[in-house]
């Protein structure tokens, strides 16, 4: 997923562990997918697309 939004946004994407299972994606502090909300694992298009969405909301 890192490489995809490198590839779509050219940004470096940073991965922070953890533990739990949680998987959150954060644009500028602000969270647009939580696999503990959603209770799955998010696909690549979907993050790309949520990235755009909240690009185009600034």
């Amino acid at each position: 997923m890192a490489e995809a939004i490198k590839e779509e946004h050219e940004v470096d994407a940073e991965l922070i562990g953890g533990a739990g299972g949680i998987f959150d994606v954060k644009v500028n502090g602000k969270l647009i997918f939580s696999k503990h909300e959603q209770g799955r694992f998010p696909e690549n298009d979907e993050i790309l697309g949520l990235m755009k969405k909240k690009a185009k909301s600034r």
